[in-house]
């Protein structure tokens, strides 16, 4: 790697103009530091890179809580719970809006060797009991999931019931509605500490078989070794699948010109209510919503990634497609039992050429270990990002509403450009005020600085963040950064070339081989769940990163390209479920790459070509 070439310093970004003070919307712990020179020597040494497979957008100040969250769980499962050797935490800052993270890394060999023992001896309990503590977490997920269903969030009383009174309780509403905000931000940090408990387990399970692998197998390629890991039938696929169900049901009972000629659900549900078959419809779908319209029409990690249920003609769009679809003979169906069977023949072919017994029974031991872990890197996802950040998403804008009702904010749509720290003392301030019945201080003071905050956030839209920041390391070798992210040498050295070679000059980029498969199509460039509507059938989807969520357009395009992204991110894993050709971290296809241009996607060696400028 060229020494010569460095990234920016962290210290030395400047702030969007007209936007100076922005920090103080984030916790100081999130800050580059400009005082002190120990933490600065520190930052300055570390290769801070833009988080854009979790974060394409600004953070709104409390939609911050699941970085933070992450920031935590991720880091102290490898640190101090399953002792990672090789890795600490990620490290995570702020620039300009934009979250940028740092892998602790552990060089000293001593400390490294002595942490392989523990982690060998913590992960092999974990691996050898998988599947009965998978339960348990399963159980202890939807706990966490009920608990906020059943947080009351609502305005306290004008004068307490009676029973306050004559029961004794000693506690009242507004103190009831303050615990229960606490509570709601306990629960979610809660739910993100089970969001870790086996994530990178997973992760290092594939690592350790990539590992063996490759010194049993030299030229085996990662996207063979991924096609024998695929074929699972995950959570994360169920939402899709329920409305595929819905079409086959419609199609079987006769509704579906019904469904699929209707503009709206409700115009549906109209026409369906006047037949007893259209009624049998009405109450499968009815019940098929909880809890897989839960989905998120995003990643989940921002509050206006609105779920199925918020915008319920997103599903019923896709409902009205599959109908479509079988109406004219087509297949709907994943092709899961072709990727079972080409998985289950790849590891017979392979563990047929170890001519070594122990070399053999490794194999297969690393290959059932994996069979075992990988459907969790999908299910999480559908549990915590999806289900779990719907519902506690919703009693969110419960407690807005209150705050509304008490004038502090115009609409519930304001809380966000509130940190949770900053909505415990607004909260607070609203009950001393209803306690005492003199005027809050809030309702003077939050106004204007939601008004500012709306106006930085838009700003911070049009700013184009750098991949990194700080210092230019010799190599990346921390497993996760390359597994999840696609963070590289050779994608660090290509960031450091991005800057003298305009996108328009760009005719092909190189990324991961995520899914197998070589295509030519037109390209769709998709910045935004919103814009999913305008893929048209045989396109190409490039976008910065693809949400699970996204799946129900998967019959429709030919392939897909992101910018961010490693072999084990979620775009890579749905479209290897999928069967789509998959291009991931090419590092900026959504800039280099138009609309309408025909494009060739190679998932075997991670090439993309730009075929016509």
């Amino acid at each position: 790697m060229n020494k010569k070439r460095s990234f920016p310093s962290p210290h030395e970004v400047p702030a969007v103009p007209g936007t100076e003070g922005w920090q103080r919307m984030y916790p100081y712990y999130y800050i580059f530091t400009t005082e002190d020179k120990e933490m600065q020597e520190y930052e300055n040494k570390m290769l801070w890179y833009y988080d854009g497979l979790h974060y394409p957008e600004p953070m709104y100040p409390f939609d911050l809580i699941w970085d933070e969250a992450w920031y935590v769980g991720l880091s102290q499962n490898n640190s101090r719970m399953f002792s990672v050797p090789a890795a600490m935490g990620i490290d995570h800052r702020i620039i300009n809006g934009y979250i940028y993270i740092a892998p602790v890394a552990i060089e000293d060999p001593e400390v490294i060797e002595k942490r392989a023992e523990e982690f060998q001896k913590r992960a092999g309990y974990y691996f050898e009991n998988w599947a009965t503590l998978y339960e348990k977490w399963k159980e202890k997920v939807n706990d966490v999931i009920k608990r906020v269903e059943e947080l009351d969030l609502s305005a306290p009383a004008q004068l307490e019931d009676e029973s306050v009174v004559f029961e004794g309780k000693g506690v009242t509403s507004g103190f009831e509605l303050y615990r229960n905000y606490k509570r709601l931000i306990e629960y979610g940090l809660e739910a993100w500490q089970y969001h870790f408990e086996f994530l990178n387990l997973g992760y290092a399970s594939f690592v350790i078989l990539q590992d063996f692998c490759r010194k049993l197998f030299p030229g085996m390629s990662d996207a063979t070794l991924t096609k024998m890991v695929g074929g699972v039938d995950v959570m994360l696929f169920k939402p899709d699948e329920t409305l595929r169900e819905l079409a086959r049901l419609a199609v079987k009972l006769g509704v579906g010109s019904e469904i699929r000629e209707s503009a709206k659900l409700n115009d549906a549900l109209e026409k369906l209510s006047a037949s007893e078959n259209g009624r049998e419809w009405i109450n499968t779908f009815e019940k098929s919503k909880y809890p897989w319209f839960y989905m998120s029409t995003g990643t989940g990690w921002y509050h206006d990634h609105w779920t199925w249920y918020d915008r319920i003609e997103i599903p019923f769009g896709a409902i009205k497609n599959y109908i479509g679809m079988l109406e004219k003979g087509e297949n709907i169906d994943r092709p899961y039992e072709e990727i079972l069977q080409t998985k289950e023949r790849l590891i017979k072919e392979y563990t047929e050429l170890i001519d070594n017994e122990d070399d053999k029974k490794t194999f297969n031991e690393l290959i059932g270990i994996t069979k075992n872990t990988y459907p969790y890197l999908e299910d999480h996802c559908f549990y915590i990002e999806h289900w779990f950040h719907g519902v506690f998403w919703g009693k969110m804008r419960e407690l807005s509403k209150v705050f509304v009702e008490h004038d502090f904010f115009d609409d519930i749509e304001d809380i966000w450009y509130l940190n949770r720290f900053e909505i415990e003392q607004a909260l607070y301030d609203l009950i001393t005020s209803w306690a005492t019945g003199v005027p809050a201080r809030g309702q003077n003071y939050w106004r204007p600085e939601i008004k500012w905050r709306k106006d930085v956030l838009d700003k911070f839209r049009k700013f184009v963040p750098p991949p990194a920041v700080g210092a230019t390391p010799e190599r990346i070798t921390e497993p996760f950064t390359i597994m999840l992210w696609g963070i590289t040498s050779s994608s660090v050295d290509a960031w450091l070339d991005a800057g003298s070679v305009s996108p328009e000059e760009v005719t092909e980029l190189k990324g991961f081989p995520a899914s197998s498969g070589v295509v030519e199509g037109i390209a769709r460039i998709i910045r935004s769940p919103e814009q999913i509507n305008e893929l048209q059938e045989g396109e190409i989807l490039v976008a910065s990163t693809t949400s699970p969520s996204w799946t129900p357009v998967f019959n429709l395009i030919k392939a897909a390209v992101t910018d961010v992204g490693g072999i084990m991110s979620h775009a890579a894993i749905v479209c290897r479920e999928y069967k789509l050709p998959a291009v991931v971290g090419t590092g900026f296809a959504s800039s280099a790459i138009k609309s309408g241009q025909k494009i060739r996607v190679d998932g075997d060696t991670g090439m993309v070509y730009i075929l016509d400028k």
